[in-house]
């Protein structure tokens, strides 16, 4: 219900936007609009087309792994943490590994894997759902987390910053880190409020306290090193970790005597499928999106909100980077575009470009995976979740603007 409101909302406001440029003489609006719709529905089509190899692959190395064991092991594992976070997920349930792996290669920045990863674990969480076309408390809690988009290691950001000339491209590293960890923090304390999760909790105390404690102490590891060294132990630490997995699962399937190949061509066929249903969510969300930008809608709330804060007197400097914060929620390559655009006219180690790259960093695409996520198991009902993930987002981009002017301001 709350997509098929943000859905007409998209289209009716790039309706109002269009015909307000139209009578300011911007005559070709409506023709860039229906471009828009094409070029975004191919856009869609072309993701998800992308999605079904890795979809694939990544889906038939879990299969190994459930019959191997060790998706099973590692639910154990963190079944004390996850059985507080996740409460209706019984102990010991493969979900709990599912969501583990996601959330690993989310730290890490790994997208390609972090995706079919997170598809998987929904479609276990959908197995335990009593209301098939209704969000579970546990799939809103592991959307958000998702959508809070905590990652450790932000090279590709690094990587654009270096292309576009920053002076040194990893100075962004510690204030991305901070900003993510607030909105991950923000999503968990929002969704356990409408849950009614006690967070006093000694083990969810422990575990939010160590988690301080590891983003402190990456933070300090990765100070000690320049950007060379930085950017060939994150690369080589994320590729050895997924090798591992791999790997690992393999052995375990070995050791429980399953037929490995069997077992991957299984789950692979499973990754085929599930890119196909993904296929018209992708297409509705993209499209209009697309028509929102295309109606000058994202120029007229940016101009607003410039003048908004310049009318109160505020320092306006943060304005040129929110583009991109706007921008994350809907559309990952949106977002991303809209951060190299930044640094590209104001200059990569400007204010606004700096900036740009934390908000870029401390979020994720809110929508993107909502419409994904959900869409792969056929949930119509999302109850709570938009409100939750936004929210977090939201914590995330207010943290961005006060770290970035400490950083460099």
């Amino acid at each position: 219900m709350v997509l098929n409101y943000i859905w007409i909302a998209f289209f009716l406001l790039a309706a109002v936007c269009a015909i307000i440029q139209c009578f300011c003489g911007n005559t070709g609006v409506f023709a860039d609009i229906i471009n828009s719709t094409f070029d975004n529905a191919k856009t869609a089509f072309e993701i998800s087309l992308g999605l079904t190899g890795v979809l694939s692959l990544w889906m038939g190395v879990m299969k190994v792994g459930e019959k191997g064991g060790a998706v099973t092991f590692l639910s154990r594992i963190l079944s004390p943490l996850f059985t507080r976070l996740f409460p209706e997920i019984p102990k010991g349930h493969p979900a709990t590994g599912h969501i583990f792996m996601n959330i690993a290669a989310n730290m890490l920045g790994l997208d390609n894997a972090a995706t079919p990863l997170g598809l998987k674990a929904m479609e276990s969480m959908q197995e335990l759902n009593k209301k098939p076309d209704t969000a579970s408390n546990p799939m809103i809690m592991f959307l958000v987390l998702n959508t809070s988009g905590l990652t450790l290691i932000p090279v590709s950001i690094m990587v654009y910053r270096a292309q576009l000339g920053a002076a040194q491209p990893t100075d962004i590293f510690v204030p991305i880190l901070l900003a993510t960890f607030v909105a991950t923090l923000a999503g968990i304390i929002v969704v356990s409020l409408y849950q009614k999760i006690n967070l006093f909790q000694p083990v969810l105390l422990g575990t939010l306290g160590g988690m301080c404690a590891l983003v402190a102490g990456i933070i300090w590891a990765f100070s000690q090193m320049d950007k060379e060294t930085m950017d060939t132990v994150s690369t080589l630490s994320a590729n050895l970790i997924l090798f591992a997995i791999i790997i690992s699962f393999i052995l375990a399937g070995v050791v429980k005597k399953v037929n490995v190949y069997d077992a991957f061509i299984e789950g692979a066929k499973d990754g085929f499928s599930t890119a196909v249903r993904v296929i018209p969510y992708l297409v509705a969300i993209l499209v209009a999106i697309g028509v929102f930008r295309a109606s000058g809608g994202m120029d007229i709330l940016i101009n607003g909100i410039n003048w908004c804060v310049d009318a109160c007197g505020g320092n306006t400097d943060f304005v040129a980077a929110l583009p991109t914060a706007i921008m994350k929620p809907l559309s990952g390559s949106g977002a991303r575009g809209m951060m190299v655009d930044t640094m590209t006219t104001y200059g990569a180690d400007s204010f606004a470009g700096r900036l740009s790259c934390i908000f870029q960093g401390s979020t994720d695409t809110t929508f993107y995976i909502l419409a994904v996520y959900f869409g792969s198991v056929g949930i119509k009902n999302t109850r709570h979740a938009v409100t939750c993930g936004l929210l977090a987002d939201v914590a995330g981009v207010i943290a961005a603007i006060a770290i970035a002017y400490m950083f460099f301001g």
